[in-house]
């Protein structure tokens, strides 16, 4: 993998995990109902969380891509297809303000570590997105396994800065994802990224 790959993927892992979904809300939602004694099993949470999701997704998916050019060429359609079609969601996605979840007023920090875990590890989209995500920035003449965990690693890394700050600013975060000019942003940024990601996907040369 090139530095060039890996920096454009830095940059679209940066922007996606910025997009509010389930595991943001929760961040925010928990961080203002229990303030700092939150910060760190939240954050925790997210990075195991979203490890434990790359590993489900990455069990298998390596050595198949490896082994078959046919199945490498099958998954990045498949995948593209899927991105264009998540972009396309997002760019006509309305612009009504987000509805975080409740959390409780009391709870263990190992209450708060479980709940946003398991939001996080077992949602079946996120899976799904990064058995579709990953293998567009993959060298199919490199060693796709060494690669695969690379961009794990990068990713688990940007959810986990990102949940930090989320968590740090979690006042000013909620009532900007209350704002429709932001989620309209977040929205065509998001969809635009998705999309751009599946035309890449499409259009690349295959091996």
């Amino acid at each position: 993998m090139s530095l060039e790959t890996w920096l454009a993927f830095l940059g679209a892992s940066a922007l996606l995990v910025m997009l509010p979904g389930p595991t943001i809300l929760t961040v925010i939602s928990y961080s203002i109902t229990h303030g700092k004694r939150a910060r760190l099993p939240l954050v925790l949470a997210v990075a195991l969380g979203d490890s434990t999701a790359l590993a489900l997704s990455l069990l298998g998916l390596g050595a198949l891509l490896s082994a078959s050019a046919f199945w490498f060429t099958v998954v990045k359609t498949v995948g593209g297809l899927y991105l264009l079609y998540l972009g396309f969601k997002l760019l006509r996605a309305g612009v009504s303000p987000a509805t975080l979840p409740q959390a409780g007023e009391a709870g263990s920090r190992w209450k708060l570590f479980a709940n946003t875990y398991l939001v996080t590890a077992l949602n079946p989209k996120g899976i799904i997105f990064f058995v579709a995500f990953l293998p567009q920035f993959i060298d199919p003449t490199g060693n796709v396994s060494r690669q695969l965990w690379t961009l794990s690693a990068t990713f688990v890394a940007c959810a986990g800065i990102n949940a930090t700050l989320y968590a740090l600013f979690a006042g000013s975060a909620r009532r900007l994802l209350a704002s429709p000019r932001a989620q309209r942003g977040f929205n065509l940024g998001g969809g635009a990224l998705l999309s751009a990601a599946g035309i890449w996907a499409l259009l690349a040369r295959r091996t």
